[in-house]
């Protein structure tokens, strides 16, 4: 008489259900047969439209970038160049405010002197001998 032993197959996608074995010994099973190594499977299916979704995420920052490159590329914009400077030498002992004094009486001293330092790019010191761009609105 034989009996039949009930056991139940991790789940995988190869058996859901259970499987039916005989009692017999398992001595008596081929020694030459190797048992099956089933590969584990990962519960995550990535689908083509996952594959998408994943796809879009990855290049939505490369697009954003571009875009706001593109975007920004016309910033800069460039001067015609038309503006008139008259260059001046610094004398010794002579002060922004001098300056100012000089060619812009009726101008407030302190705009004259950021527009001097801006157009010049100077720093804080004013060496004698240095010359120096004003802007023709100055010169007039």
């Amino acid at each position: 008489m034989s009996a039949a032993v009930l056991e139940f197959a991790p789940r995988n996608a190869a058996s859901r259900s259970a499987v039916l074995r005989s009692a017999a010994p398992r001595s008596a099973a081929p020694r030459d047969a190797a048992p099956r190594a089933e590969e584990p499977r990962s519960h995550l299916r990535l689908t083509r439209r996952g594959r998408a979704v994943f796809t879009t995420l990855a290049a939505l920052p490369l697009v954003i970038a571009a875009l706001f490159f593109v975007l920004n590329g016309g910033g800069a914009i460039a001067t015609s160049g038309t503006e008139q400077l008259e260059q001046i030498t610094v004398q010794p002992g002579q002060t922004l405010w001098d300056l100012a004094e000089e060619y812009a009486p009726t101008a407030d001293p302190r705009d004259f002197i950021a527009d001097i330092m801006s157009v010049n790019e100077l720093g804080v010191s004013l060496v004698a001998g240095d010359t120096l761009a004003i802007p023709a609105k100055y010169s007039d």
